[in-house]
């Protein structure tokens, strides 16, 4: 899976222009970004009079709606979903994953503070940086809303360069991390595997599924 990386911050602080920026920044370096927001509140993407709207209905597990350029994923989910599986839904094609929200999750944070909107969170886990426009007292390493290119260099150096090797392993739905041995026991045993096929050339990149009928009781 991309690593993910997740902007938080308070209402007004500023997260969703610093994620703009982010993504223009990383793009301009030749890198692919994936952005999930996430929305508290819930929210209402279809209209009952809408045909998307009618095959859920209907009972469609998922639905798209596709047109010639872009294409939109409505997908009905339990309220428990994690940040791992929603990334899921992407595949492995970008080279990092950023969020806006999920405070609460297990990615890597970045908080955004502005002094207007009152003091930054009392705790995060995995904070690694705070984009301040203040000087703070803490530990953690602050940049200030300009700093674009070193916000990018952090996640440039600290999370897309040391995953843009990797192999992903997806069992039930679910990731399951992969320590250095059996990452390479899978990727030799594949890759070696599928070389031996006629017509193919060099493996730069390999998804296999493998679904299996489940057992009878």
């Amino acid at each position: 899976m991309p690593p993910i990386v997740s902007i938080v911050g308070k209402s007004k602080s500023g997260k969703t222009t610093l994620l703009e920026n982010l993504i223009g920044e990383l793009k301009s370096r030749g890198y692919k970004v994936a952005t999930i927001k996430h929305a508290p509140q819930g929210m209402t993407v279809n209209e009952s009079d809408k045909d998307s709207w009618r095959h859920l209905q209907a009972g469609s597990e998922a639905t798209a709606i596709s047109s010639p350029d872009k294409i939109v994923l409505i997908k009905p989910v339990a309220p428990d979903i994690t940040l791992d599986e929603i990334a899921s839904l992407f595949g492995e094609d970008y080279d990092i994953i950023l969020t806006e929200g999920f405070r609460e999750g297990n990615a890597p944070k970045i908080e955004v503070h502005r002094r207007e909107v009152g003091p930054p969170f009392a705790s995060l886990r995995k904070l690694i940086a705070i984009v301040t426009d203040e000087p703070l007292e803490t530990k953690v390493r602050q940049f200030s809303p300009q700093d674009i290119k070193g916000l990018a260099d952090l996640l440039e150096e600290g999370f897309i360069k040391p995953q843009r090797e990797r192999v992903s392993l997806y069992i039930n739905n679910a990731p399951i991390p992969l320590s250095a041995f059996p990452k390479d026991i899978i990727t030799n045993t594949l890759v070696a595997m599928v070389s031996c096929l006629k017509r193919v050339e060099e493996v730069r990149s390999l998804k296999v599924l493998v679904r299996r009928k489940p057992r009878q009781g």
